[in-house]
């Protein structure tokens, strides 16, 4: 059954916004209809890590019929696609990348398997996934209860 979905899209290296760009371009296509909302960009500091190279973070609403488990997939297929470079050193501790998409939040959806928790459990603690998700909020009402 289709349903929205709520994904966050960063990247702090190389064109920051053509990667994005292209991200956004790519899950259209697996969009129903095509159609694709998305937030003005956010520039911030890396999470998690530290690094001297800013995100640009945008949010994205679309509409699919995917699991929740095959969208991951075809967004790390878009993420791959984009740059095979790793989010992770061999440590398993984050570090720069051309582009990362999280899927935040599912429509009606809670997932908790190993590979994908939703909603993102750390949503609330970055301002780069909930300014969007306020922005977005106004046209995909079904956001605001995660505000």
């Amino acid at each position: 059954m289709p349903r929205q979905v709520y994904v966050n899209i960063g990247s702090n290296q190389g064109d920051r916004h053509a990667h994005i760009e292209q991200a956004v371009a790519l899950i259209a296509n697996l969009a129903q209809g095509g159609e694709v909302l998305q937030s003005a960009a956010v520039e911030s500091e890396p999470w998690g890590y530290v690094s001297e190279n800013r995100f640009v973070n945008v949010g994205v609403v679309f509409c699919t019929s995917f699991s929740p488990r095959e969208l991951l997939a075809r967004l790390q297929e878009i993420e791959r696609s984009i740059s095979p470079a790793s989010h992770r050193d061999a440590e398993g501790r984050y570090i720069d990348r051309e582009i990362d998409i999280d899927i935040i939040a599912i429509e009606g959806e809670e997932v908790d398997v190993p590979e994908l928790t939703v909603p993102h459990p750390h949503m609330k603690q970055r301002d780069f996934v909930m300014e969007p998700l306020r922005e977005l909020s106004d046209s995909a009402a079904w956001l605001k209860k995660y505000l």
